[in-house]
């Protein structure tokens, strides 16, 4: 009798968890619309992880975070910026990352631009793209960081819930890659991923998931089309129809090596409409790449733009449940069904009948938050082994499903 009361004491406990990372973010009273917060606190080389570069020394990683003076919001969203550069230059104080994530802390938000792991050699098409993945890992590995703070010292609190990574060029590619490229069966395998650390990486803040609320690409593009799946997080994109360096549509990068071909902004959007993910693009007719980057009275007068489109996007991603990433639920089930509960070794995990089945990332949280294990859910029925899961318990949730407990005895 004690054990069945303390389950249900846990089980209690983890509903009210969950109802509290679901709530929506408040949007009312100019919050995330108006710069309600005419100063900002900065807090600079935040250290975040660290992680081995292509020379094999090892890298610490850092980033400064901005958050609005006097705020008395407990959990808050949080943007992601990552610099351009083409991933041989660049920095966390670039005057582009830098101003926009200024402008977004007076608007209520934290914001973060990070440093991430620049260079590679031999200077070809198939090493830049293994740059990529390794910033990427070092963005996943900032997102994670973020996710502990809040599971944890709360000294940025933040929403884990409301997570968004955010990019100019090649940082959008970063981030773009952040949200879609989420398998590792996505990955060409000349580029190697096991040698370079798989898809999460290990740049820091293990245990904890790396999944965002939403994607920010300004000038950025994806390697394959077919990443952008149904139920995939929204999407927001900005992009010069003149850009040289990154395409507006289909066509190739590298400047001085072999071409890769990549698909820009103007690509994206309707392969994104088709999968039912929620996005906009903001096309700068006329204008070559990045042209909100700079101080002419030409580049500010964009990164305005580029601020109200942005901003106007994200604040009604807000007002959603932090679990809902499609506006084509029907394609994917409503709910996971879960037998039987409680457990001793397993959990069957069956797909409603007459929907249709979606295979999926799947992730199970402790009771704390924290990430414990990510699987893929291939077949309409299959097992969650218990393995070395202690008795309590878990949370199992997915993009674009209803979130579902676990008991293990």
């Amino acid at each position: 009798m004690k054990k069945l009361l303390l389950c249900c004491l846990l089980i209690s406990m983890l509903t009210a968890r969950l109802a509290h990372a679901q709530a929506q973010i408040d949007t009312t009273r100019g919050r995330y619309h108006q710069p309600v917060f005419p100063a900002i606190t900065t807090r600079t080389d935040v250290v975040f992880g660290s992680a081995v570069t292509y020379t094999g020394t090892t890298q610490t990683l850092r980033m400064n975070i901005y958050e609005p003076t006097g705020d008395t919001v407990r959990r808050r969203p949080v943007l992601i910026f990552a610099h351009g550069g083409g991933f041989v230059s660049g920095s966390k104080t670039d005057q582009d990352v830098t101003e926009l994530c200024q402008r977004y802390a007076r608007l209520g938000y934290v914001t973060a631009s990070i440093d991430y792991r620049l260079l590679f050699f031999p200077f070809d098409t198939v090493n830049i793209a293994r740059a990529a993945i390794r910033a990427t890992q070092d963005m996943r590995a900032a997102v994670r960081f973020f996710r502990r703070d809040a599971a944890t010292t709360k000294s940025h609190r933040i929403h884990p819930s409301y997570i968004f990574a955010a990019g100019s060029s090649a940082g959008a590619f970063m981030a773009l890659q952040t949200a879609y490229l989420d398998k590792t069966s996505e990955v060409p395998a000349y580029l190697d991923l096991a040698q370079l650390g798989g898809i999460e990486g290990n740049s820091g803040n293990p245990g904890y998931a790396s999944t965002v609320r939403g994607v920010i690409n300004l000038c950025g593009a994806l390697g394959r089309l077919q990443w952008l799946e149904a139920s995939d997080v929204p999407l927001v994109s900005m992009h010069g129809t003149v850009d040289a360096t990154v395409p507006y549509g289909k066509g190739t990068i590298g400047s001085g090596l072999p071409p890769q071909l990549v698909y820009g902004s103007g690509a994206l959007k309707p392969r994104a409409d088709a999968a039912g993910i929620t996005n906009a693009l903001y096309a700068f007719k006329a204008a070559g790449h990045v042209p909100y980057s700079g101080t002419s009275a030409r580049s500010v007068a964009y990164l305005d733009t580029t601020f109200r489109f942005v901003r106007d996007f994200l604040r009604p991603v807000l007002k959603q449940p932090g679990t809902v990433t499609s506006t084509r639920p029907a394609v994917a089930p409503a709910a996971m069904q879960l037998y039987p509960l409680p457990a001793a070794e397993a959990v069957r995990l069956v797909a409603p009948a007459g929907q249709p089945f979606q295979p999926r990332e799947l992730e199970l949280l402790d009771a704390t938050g924290r990430l414990v294990r990510r699987f893929r859910w291939e077949h309409r029925e299959q097992l969650i082994q218990r393995e070395s899961l202690r008795p309590g318990v878990y949370l199992l949730r997915g993009f674009g499903l209803e979130s579902q407990r676990v008991v293990f005895e």
